[in-house]
């Protein structure tokens, strides 16, 4: 099956396994889906992730392990929110003085820019701007 937006399709397996409770879930690798699995583990979003062979294709898979807080009754996952924000079919670019915040500074945009995949805190602080992939709360 081709995924037009894989990115996009990364998001969604993520949004449904913390929704159905799941603590792993897995999807085909890229560089950039490792790149925003960084960032989502480095902001406290995710416990951890690794890449793997696979048996079923050549390509590697990426299992992420979602982060929840509290004990097994009241077991609530840190990830509140998680939206794509440029598409293949509408990018959107901002300038670094244009970087949002996501629900003034809970959140994280993570952004594409000339010098690699990051927070919009850290692509303020480098003076960058870029293509606005995600947000996450």
């Amino acid at each position: 099956m081709t995924v037009m937006d894989p990115i996009a399709d990364m998001l969604t397996r993520i949004r449904n396994a913390v929704s159905a409770g799941h603590t792993l879930v897995a999807m085909p690798s890229s560089k950039l889906k490792i790149e925003i699995a960084k960032i989502m583990k480095d902001e406290g979003y995710l416990e951890g992730f690794d890449v793997a062979e696979s048996e079923q294709s050549p390509q590697k898979v990426l299992r992420l392990k979602i982060k929840y807080v509290g004990e097994r009754r009241e077991r609530r996952p840190v990830i509140s929110g998680i939206e794509r924000v440029s598409k293949p079919g509408r990018r959107i670019y901002t300038k670094k003085q244009d970087i949002p915040w996501v629900l003034s500074g809970i959140g994280v945009a993570i952004i594409s820019t000339p010098k690699g995949v990051m927070t919009g805190s850290r692509a303020r602080q480098l003076g960058v701007g870029g293509e606005i992939l995600c947000k996450v709360w």
